[in-house]
């Protein structure tokens, strides 16, 4: 089988959709391969501008081929509508695109791997704000062993775009409704939408 490289192939894709289609066939990361059921490239409607990062495709993600439709993508799907962001201005990806066995923690040369076609799915979206769920994802952006609790507020950026860096839906779940994971989700969700309204005013 021809290995196809990810970081020699995503520059080369000249939109979302072709991407898409090129990463459906990677096969970088062997055990990922043996276990997916689907490839999780990631959504992107035409006008969204914002775009959310999590860490890796779940059970029903990796069923279906979308990202957050399990009770995670439930959850961030009331608390954008809630923050007023409409899911048509929302692009959303993961740091990895297939589904870790047993949905373990992507280990460090799976996100070294699949890192290329993440940092294209950031160019060709061009979003005015990115903002990171969990600490895989903020850690794609910083380096490992950041805490989300000390970049909520943080001034981040990645390849000169904003970033805003928060808890992952299913840490909210974990914790319960009433746990600060789900408090602060809220809260940087209405953050990110009024700070996206802002840069898109600004451009």
């Amino acid at each position: 089988m021809t290995v196809l490289d990810p970081a020699g192939c995503a520059p080369a894709q000249p939109d979302w959709r072709s991407l898409a289609v090129t990463v459906r066939g990677c096969v970088a990361c062997a055990e990922l391969v043996e276990t997916r059921t689907n490839v999780v490239p990631g959504v992107r409607p035409d006008s969204a501008d914002v775009l959310l990062v999590g860490e890796a495709p779940g059970a029903q993600e990796d069923e279906s081929g979308v990202p957050f439709v399990g009770k995670a993508g439930q959850l961030l799907d009331g608390l954008l509508e809630e923050a007023g962001l409409p899911r048509d201005r929302v692009a959303v990806a993961n740091v990895l695109k297939c589904r870790p066995p047993k949905n373990r923690k992507p280990t460090r040369g799976e996100v070294a791997r699949c890192r290329p076609w993440l940092a294209r799915q950031i160019e060709l979206a061009d979003p005015v704000l990115i903002v990171t769920l969990g600490g895989t994802a903020a850690e794609w952006v910083l380096k490992p062993g950041v805490r989300i609790g000390e970049l909520r507020f943080a001034d981040v950026h990645y390849a000169g775009r904003r970033v805003l860096c928060t808890y992952h839906p299913s840490a909210a779940i974990r914790f319960g409704p009433k746990g600060q994971p789900m408090a602060a989700l809220r809260e940087d969700l209405a953050r990110a939408a009024a700070l996206a309204a802002e840069l898109r005013a600004a451009r």
